[in-house]
């Protein structure tokens, strides 16, 4: 048994729908499995160890992988292997916390020092695994049911009931829960009535080294992009709750404006993959949109240098990663004025915040910073995008992660110190 310190040694990072490894941009992979890759790695340069346990979705996955020294990815064999969505995993939950349970019973008692679940349903498996380890539970829910569907694209189908209930339940149940940024925060008040004192705020990082300014032209040459063009860039999943349909309908409304969008079809996108594209030819503007598959981050940097604008027009967003690495690559930003996109966008600094998802108001939007001149931000959105680094993230995280072992251990101390008091009483009244 390894003695009693109040900073983490070890951290179990759950994250049962997404795994870390899987390409951001399709499916249900996205900003969340940047955060936990990225934070696990540099924890692991602070000499944290982070195992991060995932959901087996393919029998070619191995059950673990060495991602990077002090980092080590679980595949836990949860239910069949392709077929289920994050709306069926409930029903895997059962056998995922058995995995989990498993790993861990075959290391010495107290072998990590904290769990951090992710999502909803990870904070399902963590509260069992934090009973069972007797370590403390911190929580990042991401998204918010609630939120989600206060804010519904057309088309788009609801969250069910049963998610709300679940993030509930991990709200009552996590000994501490971090959230983006302060607006996120006041949801989680005001929603599910979660203690203030037990919410710390932790933005989100971006990868300095890697998301870059660079070559405009170099990055057009790449893409096959002429470099008279101007050219705004959509990143992310297709989904109508992404909504680059917003953007394309504003598109054409502006003559002379190319679009790129990365990334692949996901969540209710599925139900029509070639929807944007026929949205595209309906609109008359195919000619003038690019569309690429799910980039990986160095194909992602060649897009955001290759573009004069990005926009974020998500109908919800808790923080907007693209946004930040857009930024950091020189590239301002037009996003939506939804969750955390006001915190990773200086509104009329950096880029512009658009309220609503009407297209007049987006071509607007757009059309006044090409008036301006992107090239007149792009400093100020270097320096905004530097404010915001994975070492930051982690100092956040790892404070977190210390408040919360010292106050579990804390309160166990003190029902120690009852149930000793307790037996004290007990045996004064036998011997009376």
């Amino acid at each position: 048994m390894r003695p009693a310190t109040d900073s983490p040694r070890r951290v179990a990072v759950l994250s049962v729908h997404t795994s870390p490894l899987a390409q951001p941009g399709t499916g249900d992979a996205g900003g969340m499995n940047v955060y936990v890759l990225q934070s696990a790695l540099q924890m692991a340069r602070r000499g944290v160890e982070v195992e991060i346990f995932t959901r087996a979705t393919s029998s070619a996955d191995e059950p673990t992988v060495r991602v990077a020294p002090g980092v080590l990815v679980r595949n836990v064999v949860a239910g069949p292997f392709e077929g289920l969505d994050k709306y069926d995993l409930p029903t895997q939950l059962c056998a995922f916390t058995a995995g989990v349970l498993r790993a861990e019973a075959t290391h010495e008692p107290g072998y990590y020092d904290i769990v951090h679940s992710h999502y909803w349903l990870s904070g399902q498996v963590g509260w069992l695994a934090r009973d069972r380890w007797a370590v403390p539970l911190v929580h990042t829910a991401h998204t918010l049911a609630a939120v989600k569907n206060a804010a519904l694209a057309d088309g788009d189908a609801p969250e069910p009931p049963l998610r709300a209930v679940g993030e509930q339940q991990v709200v009552d149940e996590a000994d501490r829960l971090i959230v983006n940024t302060e607006h996120e925060a006041q949801q989680l008040v005001s929603l599910h009535h979660a203690d203030p004192d037990r919410i710390d705020v932790v933005h989100p990082g971006v990868d300095l080294d890697t998301f870059t300014p660079g070559d405009m032209r170099a990055a057009r040459q790449v893409l096959g992009v002429p470099d008279t063009e101007r050219v705004v860039a959509f990143v992310g999943r297709i989904q109508p709750l992404k909504a680059p349909d917003v953007l394309l309908r504003a598109a054409a409304k502006l003559p002379d404006l190319r679009v790129l969008v990365a990334g692949g079809p996901s969540g209710s996108g599925l139900a029509a993959p070639d929807g944007l594209v026929r949205l595209a030819d309906e609109l008359g503007i195919a000619d003038r949109v690019t569309f690429l598959p799910p980039q990986s981050r160095e194909q992602l940097v060649d897009v955001y240098r290759a573009a004069d604008l990005v926009a974020v027009p998500s109908y919800s967003e808790s923080f907007g990663l693209v946004a930040v690495e857009a930024q950091a690559c020189g590239t301002p930003v037009v996003a939506a004025a939804v969750g955390g996109l006001p915190v990773a966008v200086r509104d009329g600094v950096s880029g512009a915040l658009v309220d609503g998802h009407d297209p007049d108001d987006w071509a607007q939007a757009i059309a006044a910073v090409f008036q301006r001149g992107p090239e007149t931000m792009q400093r100020a959105a270097i320096e905004h995008a530097a404010t915001f680094s994975w070492a930051h993230t982690v100092d956040g995280l790892l404070a977190s992660y210390t408040h919360a072992i010292s106050d579990y251990r804390a309160r166990q101390q003190r029902r120690a110190g009852r149930r000793a008091g307790r037996r004290f009483s007990m045996r004064r009244g036998v011997r009376a």
